[in-house]
C-alpha cells in the first residue's frame, strides 16, 4: 500500500466509529484515557482547569487565565466605570481613531471616547480599518475555564474588527460569563441554531506565535493587545 492509501484507510476506519456529542458526559467521572484504534487517547477535560461553580469563582478563574495569557482584564460595576477605563486606555495608548460596531455597549463607549470612529455595520474599507488604533466590539460569551472570548461576525461587528486593529477591546456583560467551553458551545447553539453565523471564533489572549526558536511573539497574526471589560450592571 502507498502512504496515501494507508492514510485514507485510517480515515475510513475512523469514520466507522461513532463519537459522543461534545459535553455528552460533562460532569460525570471519566478515566484519564480511553482507547481508540488500539491506542490510548487522553481525555482533555481531565487536564483543563475547572471553570468554577459560582460567578465569583468564574471571574477569578478568568482573571488567572488572563494573567497567564497577557490579556488585560477588568471587572467593573457599571458602564460609567467601563467608560473611565476606556478613557484611560485612550489617553495611555494615544488612540487617535477607533473602529467599532453599533450596539448598546459599543455605542456608549464610542460616545464617551469622542474619537473619530469607523463603524463596520454599513460596510467598510479594510485598508481604512488598519489605520485604526483599536477595535471595540461586543462578544457572545466569556469562558472562565480558558480565559477565552467567543465572538461571531454577528456579535463582534463582522470578521475583521477583532483582527485588523492592533488593540482589540471586548465589552461584555457579566451574565455572558460561562463556566467552560462546553457551556460556551451550548450557548452558541441556543443563540444561533440552526442558522449559525458564518464566523465563530474563540479568542484566547492576544495573537501570538512561538515558531521561531520558541520565542513568544505577540501580535504576529493579529492584535498585539487584548483588553476585556466585564460589566456587572450595564
Amino acid at each position: 500500500m502507498t502512504e496515501r492509501e494507508k492514510i485514507l484507510g485510517r480515515v475510513r476506519e475512523a469514520l466507522t466509529l461513532s463519537a459522543p456529542m461534545p459535553g455528552a458526559h460533562h460532569g460525570e467521572h471519566q478515566p484519564s484515557t480511553f482507547t481508540f484504534n488500539g491506542r490510548p487517547v487522553q481525555v482533555a477535560q481531565q487536564w483543563l482547569p475547572d471553570g468554577g461553580a459560582t460567578v465569583a469563582e468564574q471571574l477569578e478563574r478568568f482573571n488567572i487565565a488572563s494573567i497567564e495569557l497577557k490579556t488585560d482584564f477588568h471587572v467593573v460595576p457599571s458602564l460609567a466605570v467601563a467608560n473611565v477605563v476606556l478613557a484611560t486606555l485612550r489617553d495611555g495608548c494615544g488612540w487617535k481613531k477607533i473602529a467599532a460596531h453599533h450596539g448598546p455597549l459599543t455605542d456608549a463607549a464610542v460616545t464617551a471616547l469622542g474619537l473619530p470612529t469607523l463603524f463596520t455595520d454599513a460596510g467598510y474599507s479594510p485598508v481604512e480599518m488598519e489605520t485604526c488604533d483599536a477595535g471595540i466590539s461586543g462578544c457572545d460569551a466569556l469562558v472562565a475555564q480558558t480565559g477565552s472570548v467567543i465572538v461571531t461576525n454577528q456579535s463582534a461587528g463582522g470578521r475583521a474588527l477583532s483582527v485588523l486593529p492592533p488593540h482589540h477591546v471586548v465589552l461584555a456583560r457579566q451574565d455572558q460569563l460561562v463556566r467552560d467551553l462546553t457551556e460556551g458551545y451550548a450557548l452558541i447553539q441556543r443563540l444561533y441554531a440552526p442558522k449559525y453565523p458564518s464566523m465563530i471564533s474563540v479568542i484566547t489572549g492576544p495573537s501570538r506565535t512561538g515558531d521561531i526558536e520558541r520565542i513568544l511573539v505577540l501580535g504576529a497574526h493579529g492584535p498585539k493587545k487584548l483588553t476585556v471589560i466585564c460589566i456587572a450592571n450595564p
